[in-house]
């Protein structure tokens, strides 16, 4: 795999997971499709990280090689918190409406 076939992997991904975000009405799948989209921005890092100059076999520094892939496990981290808030949310407020769609969790009062 070259660095172009990664990099439209990866946009594929993130484009799919924008749709996702856009177009679904179930919370969950919100959540689902905004992980898409923390995993191409990963995938972007790692990919971007294999192809610089002084990759595998001409190692300049271990901290230049491996900082994609440090990336990638902070973005994997920041995204697992974020599910863990947006389900603790989800759960409130299906708790209160009884229904997890978004369109059914948004009041606007008249003032």
């Amino acid at each position: 795999m070259t660095l172009s076939n990664l990099l439209v992997i990866s946009a594929i991904i993130f484009v799919i997971g924008l749709l996702g975000t856009l177009t679904k009405k179930s919370t969950v799948l919100v959540i689902m499709s905004l992980e898409l989209m923390f995993n191409a921005a990963a995938l972007s890092f790692v990919a971007f990280s294999r192809f610089a100059p002084g990759g595998l076999l001409g190692v300049e520094s271990a901290s230049r090689v491996l900082s994609g892939q440090v990336m990638a496990i902070f973005i994997i981290a920041i995204g697992a918190a974020e599910a863990a808030l947006a389900l603790s949310l989800v759960i409130a407020i299906y708790r209160e409406k009884s229904s997890i769609e978004i369109t059914n969790s948004i009041d606007i009062k008249e003032v």
